[in-house]
């Protein structure tokens, strides 16, 4: 026993004079002050450095330390974001960037034009819905995946572009010259007046000018007559919070609160409150959520929801309840931190209790499934442990789990046999995928198909069909017969787009969503807010289908 611990001294020896006495300064355990860790940190890295038996830049080790010091904190919203990241939190956030402003998808392996936007270089230009990109600048683009072609698309405003487009119908490929400009990405997706005088908004994402586009767009539509409306705020992932307290204070009176917000840091805690008159304080409003409702999204729906300004339709919301503060470290990076945590007017949190990213996404997943009917004396609410709080007039609402809809309506889903079609597909679906949209532009240039509500007949489906087995999807007979009626679906949403454009496209679309049906249920027989608070009780929500 002594021997060994003669040889231990020896070796530790040995290891204190070939690193400078760096273990016998600092002991075994990484304890003392502050200065001392940050030493031993140090002679950490320098170590790694100079004696891992792989060579890594001392640049990129401080890199891999910050990732990990950032990694512990076991929040996947607090970040080090580098160039590429910080430059698309920048995009989504300011609603700008340099380009054409052409919406864009690929299909059957080229750039396709999904849409121009309003007022952008290529709207000005002549770029049509459908038209396929196969040169930029003089490369051929065949091949290119939608990252790449969103990549060489965008750039300087100011700098100048060449695109050469296939049109169908046009023999030649035609050649557009222009200049990138700086492109607004509109918060306001949709705006429409339906029938019964019902508008239906879209808003994605909250950004800069959020506030102003809804305060805009809903000022037209009750000049126009609207009576209710829908705002629509699935699959929106948030954005700036001043601007989801601007979108709440267009429909709140002066003083109510919008939200607090609790922090560590000073000044991180503070009320949000309302300050201006509403408008349209006799509109009745019904707001469209489900899981892909988040952050800032769900600061305006828990707003509006606790104050009994508007009932929520759908399913719960994703769950994201913190405040991110950024600090730009660089012209290209930035450092994205949770500081602060928010909570509705009620006092309730939204943020779900999860152990990770992946945990949060299955919690929200079992959310959106229709829960079976309560036992007596048993609570089925998708957060065992949520807290019940109350709206202004007294209407249950619980907190920790995201913001739960008034009305439970699940999204429309596949049937079973479309499922086994689906599977029986596989790696072929982007296949399938090319059909559909090739079919369509087809179809457009054949001029034939005069109104939005055109009807997809049988000789249509059997076109697609025939189209898939000749690139080799060759199904059973059985398999295909189910899926007829989905293949008619997307056929019709497709051609309606490339045909007769996305707001044709959206109402063929809007006719196949039970969230959306169920919404305009409610907002076409509401005569104020007031009514429809009473009305919600009395629909059931509709039925899944199987």
């Amino acid at each position: 026993m002594k021997r060994k611990q003669i040889v231990f001294v020896i070796v530790t020896g040995v290891l204190a004079l070939a690193t400078g006495g760096w273990l016998l300064q600092r002991g075994a355990t990484p304890s003392g002050s502050v200065y001392q860790q940050a030493r031993l940190f140090d002679d950490v890295l320098a170590r790694v450095a100079d004696f891992y038996v792989d060579s890594i830049d001392e640049r990129q080790l401080y890199q891999m330390a910050i990732d990990g010091l950032l990694d512990q904190l076991h929040d996947p919203y607090s970040v080090y974001l580098k160039p590429d990241d910080f430059h698309a939190l920048s995009e989504q956030t300011t609603g700008e960037y340099g380009g054409l402003g052409i919406q864009i998808d690929v299909r059957d392996g080229w750039i396709t034009v999904v849409a121009p936007l309003p007022d952008t270089p290529a709207e000005r230009a002549g770029v049509m819905t459908g038209d396929r990109i196969v040169m930029l600048d003089g490369r051929p683009t065949e091949g290119w995946k939608n990252d790449q072609a969103v990549r060489e698309l965008r750039g300087t405003p100011g700098s100048s572009v060449e695109l050469k487009i296939r049109r169908v119908g046009v023999e030649q490929a035609i050649t557009f010259k222009m200049s990138r400009a700086l492109i607004h990405i509109r918060s306001v997706q949709i705006a429409m007046l339906l029938e019964d005088n019902v508008g239906y908004i879209a808003l994605n994402p909250v950004n800069q000018t959020s506030g102003l586009e809804l305060a805009n767009a809903v000022d037209s539509l009750a000049k126009r007559g609207m009576k209710s409306m829908v705002l629509d705020l699935r699959y929106n992932p948030g954005g700036l919070l001043d601007q989801a307290v601007a979108v709440s204070d267009l429909f709140l009176d002066p003083g109510q609160e919008v939200l607090e917000q609790r922090g560590r840091a000073p000044g991180a805690s503070r009320m949000y409150r309302d300050h201006d008159p509403q408008k349209w304080p006799n509109l009745p409003i019904v707001i469209l959520v489900n899981g892909g409702t988040a952050s800032a999204a769900e600061i305006i729906a828990g707003a509006l929801q606790d104050h009994d300004r508007a009932v929520l339709v759908g399913t719960p919301t994703f769950g994201k309840g913190l405040v991110q503060s950024l600090w730009q470290l660089t012209p290209e990076t930035a450092l994205k931190l949770t500081t602060a945590r928010w909570y509705t007017p009620s006092g309730r949190t939204i943020q779900r209790k999860s152990r990770n990213e992946a945990d949060q996404d299955a919690q929200v997943a079992a959310a959106a499934v229709p829960q079976l009917p309560a036992e007596q004396g048993k609570d089925t609410t998708t957060v065992p442990d949520s807290l019940i709080f109350h709206t202004d007039r007294g209407r249950v609402v619980r907190g920790g789990g995201g913001i739960g809809p008034d009305m439970f309506v699940t999204p429309d889903t596949f049937t079973t046999a479309e499922r086994a079609y689906l599977r029986a597909l596989g790696n072929k679906i982007s296949v399938y995928r090319d059909v559909i949209s090739t079919y369509a532009l087809e179809l457009k240039a054949g001029g034939h198909l005069s109104s939005p509500a055109f009807t997809v007949s049988p000789a249509m489906v059997d076109e697609v069909v025939r189209r898939l087995r000749t690139k080799g999807v060759t199904l059973p007979d059985t398999i295909i017969a189910g899926a007829r009626p989905l293949m008619g679906q997307e056929l019709g949403l497709e051609v309606a787009r490339y045909v007769f454009g996305r707001p044709a496209e959206f109402r063929r679309r809007m006719g196949d969503d039970p969230q959306v049906q169920q919404a305009l249920a409610l907002a076409r027989r509401a005569k104020s807010p007031a009514d429809l608070l009473a009305r919600v009780a009395a629909v059931p929500p509709s039925p899944s289908r199987n």
